[in-house]
């Protein structure tokens, strides 16, 4: 068998999913558009990695996003079909690598984080990544024709997993396929609720500070409760903005070491999640440490928050909404052996066992 992933130039949950993958199958070469070996961890170094033309490029490593039209072009160009089984790990373009040639023909699964954001999401997409409206407006005729690509692509792939049910309503509008949900996996193993650690008064943000995050929502939210504390760990480009607007009970602390997100995680009151994720990892993490999770009603939350038992979610990503649940919250309410117990719902090895039951059932 083959994997394949889209470029291997900085770490995200798609690289730890590939992680796994690696794991499941060793000795499985990868295939990619590009590998900055200098930018990956060590272990990587260890794997077959198979790169396409793209790797030359000038640049490549450190702009990949400036050569997206040689994407559809570098995968297409890459011959799998002497394979048996073909494993893409796409958010990008991946899925578009050939499977199929006179009599030789692979069986294509394809693992979709999402279908692909720049193409179908471009609104969202342009504003995550701060693109002005007229570069927005001077790229429509290359989306279009990406799209056309993507959307072909996508109908030569065998079997689609979603990562969540959002993703799996996504898969049926845009490429009009079906598709079963196989969480990512979450390391249950390292994040677990603490033998020692009280619980603190503090709700906790472990994220990125960018825009779609909307780390804004809970900074402003907190302005309206002063006797809450809020704990930011992270870093980006939002952070001097939220930090200029909040009052002295939220704390930002940057980005720490794994242990002490672990530490924090196990410690604190709530986990906070005001953002819009396909899936979301960090939730999770939280669930694993014991700790109940209050998110926005939308994207993977709906699949890994249980309303009344592990945390609550807040409807409208407003202040407003999330103050009403801040004010009514009762941790008392929501007991960690249950916090945990729905957090190994989404173990890696449970991942690894209905990966493989299905693969073994599509085969």
């Amino acid at each position: 068998m083959a994997l394949v992933h889209d470029w291997l130039n900085q770490m995200g949950g798609a690289e730890n999913v590939l992680e796994e993958l690696a794991l499941l199958f060793p000795g499985a070469p990868v295939y990619t558009s590009m590998y900055d070996r200098q930018a990956m961890p060590d272990a990587y170094r260890g794997w077959d990695i198979r790169t396409t033309f793209m790797q030359r490029l000038p640049g490549i490593t450190r702009r990949h996003q400036n050569y997206l039209p040689l994407y559809p072009l570098a995968f297409g160009r890459t011959d799998l079909s002497a394979y048996d089984l073909v494993l893409s790990n796409k958010s990008g373009f991946c899925h578009g690598v050939r499977t199929s040639r006179h009599d030789r023909k692979a069986l294509h699964v394809c693992y979709c984080l999402t279908p692909t954001r720049f193409l179908w999401l471009f609104d969202q997409y342009r504003a995550r990544e701060h693109i002005s409206a007229a570069a927005g407006a001077l790229l429509q005729p290359l989306l279009a024709q990406l799209r056309r690509w993507d959307y072909a692509a996508a109908q030569r792939v065998d079997h689609f997993i979603a990562i969540s049910s959002e993703i799996q309503r996504r898969i049926h509008d845009i490429y009009h396929r079906e598709s079963v949900v196989i969480h990512p996996p979450v390391d249950t193993d390292y994040f677990h609720p603490a033998q020692h650690i009280a619980n603190g008064d503090y709700y906790l943000i472990v994220s990125r500070l960018i825009p779609y995050k909307r780390i804004d929502l809970a900074v402003q939210a907190f302005s309206h409760l002063p006797q809450a504390k809020l704990i930011v760990v992270g870093d980006g480009r939002d952070r001097a903005e939220l930090e200029a607007q909040a009052t002295p009970n939220v704390t930002f602390v940057g980005r720490q070491p794994r242990a002490r997100v672990r530490e924090l995680l196990q410690g604190c009151k709530a986990f906070l999640f005001p953002g819009l994720e396909d899936f979301g990892i960090a939730p999770v993490e939280a669930l694993s440490a014991g700790r109940p999770v209050i998110a926005f009603a939308g994207g993977g939350a709906l699949d890994t928050v249980k309303p009344g038992v592990t945390g609550e979610l807040f409807a409208a990503q407003t202040v407003e909404s999330l103050l009403a649940v801040l004010q009514a919250f009762d941790v008392q309410l929501y007991p960690p052996d249950a916090c945990r117990a729905q957090a190994e719902r989404f173990s890696a090895e449970t991942f690894r066992r209905k990966l493989l039951a299905h693969l073994n059932g599509v085969l």
